[in-house]
């Protein structure tokens, strides 16, 4: 998490999605209130060692280890948070303070502490077990809201596929050594994630759609919603049908991978340097974009999810359950979790940011892959667009712009070793040979800037005479 971000979340006050609690030596007794509340409410940010009117007051050091631990524990407490939900706990220090963040995504599911049941109203946690009114308007719009909660008491694990348990598995443990999954069995972790339910209204229980979706054998997929497929098509040449094409009905893990094998076998792939270390461009905004068309759609509506590779650009379509009308600013927007439990094992598995981060990094990583911007599109049908070519490879033979391509990430990475010591306007422009000032400002310099590639000397006063740029390694 952004630092930045942190001090402003502080600095805003406690709301319905903030709390703070002191936490000074050891965990506040009602720290798990908030939690529950934020689990059945929509989610939110608790800070320990914040005081409530915002001062940082800190973690002592010698507590650190024991309070997250302790956290950690009580969480996967089914006796404590029922059912349990696993939650990370990230140390951040801060004017020479330690501090935890804990991010609580909304949850599809109602929970309880101690056995009572919490909801947030305004910037408090609010006991509402003995409203029989406020317990059900909780339960029916959970249920109205999130399809993959739907159960299928009829459901079998042998339904199930076992090679995808081993899978996940292996992908928590490689984010996180000792992840609690890694110790469980195939039904101990289904109902860890959230994936086996229990109606307490019905007395129905079993799997749940989410858990179908994830680790489901196509049979079982398609028996519980037989309109589930990702269409990926390649339509560069042949306009009026495609040149390629994978029809994918599998479940969600299967369908990542083979998304992310249909994009590396049709597009150039792009390294560039981020701090030292070199990385995918096209992972990078791929990743983020097929795990926001799996994991963010509505499930019930029969509309075929698509990825299209056309000559210039990408363009992904999939249903949606709108809270709201029109383009994104990825700069200004409130995201909302479509199916949080199933967004929830990818981020654990660590194919998925937190919520929100993957439109912003889409647009971060789509400007340097292809110096335009992505377009994001809310409505009944979401719709993501990312360019593929710059100014100069659109009059260019394919052949011709792949080297182009190549030739100018190398010219970048250069360029950005170059600016380790911060460098002039002139002194950039003489090093990446360009004769042209307007050009070189409006195509190379202002771009990388805007990316967050390259960052100024004397950020509030742009176009100061002394001005220099300097690159994120320095």
């Amino acid at each position: 998490m952004n630092i930045n971000h942190i001090l402003e979340m502080i600095h805003s006050g406690e709301g319905i999605n903030i709390e703070f609690k002191e936490s000074k030596g050891r965990l506040n007794k009602d720290v798990f209130h908030s939690v529950c509340a934020f689990l059945n409410r929509s989610g939110g940010h608790l800070f320990l060692g914040v005081k409530d009117d915002g001062t940082i007051v800190g973690i002592s050091e010698d507590a650190v280890g024991k309070i997250k631990k302790d956290f950690v524990t009580s969480i996967n407490n089914p006796l404590k948070i029922s059912p349990s939900f696993y939650l990370t706990v990230e140390e951040i220090r801060v004017e020479h303070k330690i501090i935890l963040y804990i991010f609580v995504p909304e949850s599809s599911q109602v929970h309880r502490c101690n056995g009572r049941i919490y909801d947030r109203n305004e910037d408090g946690d609010l006991d509402i077990t003995d409203n029989t009114t406020l317990v059900y308007g909780l339960y029916m719009r959970k249920q109205s809201t999130h399809t993959e909660n739907r159960i299928f008491p009829f459901a079998e694990m042998e339904d199930l596929e076992k090679s995808i348990f081993t899978k996940v598995k292996k992908l928590a443990e490689n984010q996180k050594p000792n992840h609690p999954w890694s110790l469980m069995d195939d039904f101990e972790l289904l109902k860890s994630a959230g994936l086996y339910l229990k109606d307490p209204n019905t007395g129905k229980e079993g799997i749940t759609l989410g858990g179908i979706l994830i680790f489901g054998k196509e049979e079982l997929i398609h028996a519980a919603l037989p309109h589930h497929k990702t269409d990926a098509i390649l339509r560069k040449e042949n306009l009026d049908r495609y040149d390629d094409r994978d029809d994918i009905r599998a479940n969600l893990i299967q369908s990542f991978e083979r998304l992310m094998q249909f994009i590396a076998k049709h597009l150039n792939d792009k390294f560039y340097l981020e701090g030292d270390q070199r990385i995918s461009l096209r992972d990078k905004i791929f990743r983020e974009a097929i795990s926001n068309l799996l994991i963010h759609r509505e499930f019930a509506n029969p509309f075929p999810a698509k990825l299209i590779i056309e000559k210039d650009r990408v363009y992904i379509e999939n249903s949606n359950k709108s809270h709201g009308n029109g383009i994104i600013d990825p700069e200004n927007f409130s995201p909302f979790p479509k199916n949080p439990t199933i967004a929830k094992l990818f981020k654990e598995i660590g194919w998925v940011e937190e919520l929100g981060s993957g439109v912003r990094n889409i647009y971060k990583y789509s400007k340097i892959y292809s110096g335009a911007d992505p377009v994001f599109i809310e409505g009944d049908v979401f719709k993501t667009i990312i360019p593929l070519v710059s100014e100069v490879s659109d009059h260019a033979s394919d052949h011709a712009s792949d080297q182009v391509s190549d030739q100018a990430d190398k010219k970048i990475n250069e360029l950005l070793i170059y600016c380790i010591t911060p460098r002039s306007r002139e002194e950039i422009q003489q090093f990446m040979n360009y004769k042209h000032r307007a050009y070189f400002r409006s195509k190379i310099l202002a771009p990388l800037i805007k990316g967050g590639l390259l960052k100024l000397t004397i950020p509030d006063k742009p176009t100061s005479p002394n001005q220099k740029y300097y690159s994120k390694n320095r």
